[in-house]
């Protein structure tokens, strides 16, 4: 694929978006077993409001993306304020400014934009890689394709780097304990568990992926 355009970025919401609404009961399963158990409601929340977006906000083409998943991400925000929903907000708001004024991407700009997103999650939750976070999948997999890109792999190829370093990711992080967010509340309980931050990352990034 190359140059990526209005069409293309709508469809990719709206995957994600179904994809968080068919994680909730997953999600919660994952978070009751360390957490308080709704974070797959406050994902599916946030999924619902990025879908009714998708379907009454047009975008044509030669409009800004970077403004239209700004705002996509506030309408999540506004949803969904809860830790997860805030941060996946800050994530959306963060990609959109990246790419501000842009009426196509190409890969360059979508690294730039999965970087965008693992900062402002690391700097708005206060998280780094270890912590037993969405970002123990994130960073992985934005590193991995940046440098599938500069050593001359194709978009498609790119993709694939991502997908199989956030998923190593989710799995290096079960052992871990959670060291941010009421999970780290109990502690070792959450050693020996999927983090639902994570899971929830790589199926986003699925979802991303399925027109790369």
């Amino acid at each position: 694929m190359g140059h990526i355009g209005a069409g293309h970025v709508r469809d990719a919401l709206k995957r994600a978006a179904a994809r968080m609404v068919a994680l909730r009961d997953e999600l919660n399963a994952l978070d009751a077993a360390m957490g308080d158990g709704d974070t797959g409601l406050s994902v599916s929340k946030g999924g619902a409001a990025l879908l009714e977006y998708v379907e009454n906000t047009p975008l044509a083409e030669g409009e800004d993306i970077g403004k239209y998943l700004a705002n996509a991400g506030m309408a999540l925000n506004r949803a969904a304020p809860s830790t997860m929903g805030t941060l996946l907000a800050t994530a959306l708001m963060r990609m959109g400014r990246e790419i501000k004024g842009a009426t196509t991407l190409d890969a360059a700009a979508l690294a730039r934009m999965l970087e965008a997103a693992a900062l402002g999650i690391q700097e708005r939750g206060k998280a780094k890689l270890g912590d037993k976070t969405i970002l123990d999948a994130l960073i992985p997999a934005s590193q991995a394709f940046s440098a599938a890109l500069q050593s001359g792999a194709t978009l498609e190829q790119a993709a694939q780097a991502m997908l199989a370093a956030a998923r190593k990711g989710r799995d290096d992080a079960i052992p871990l304990r959670s060291n941010v967010g009421r999970a780290s509340w109990v502690g070792e309980r959450t050693e020996g568990k999927l983090d639902p931050g994570t899971v929830l990352c790589v199926a986003l990034l699925e979802a991303l992926s399925e027109s790369a």
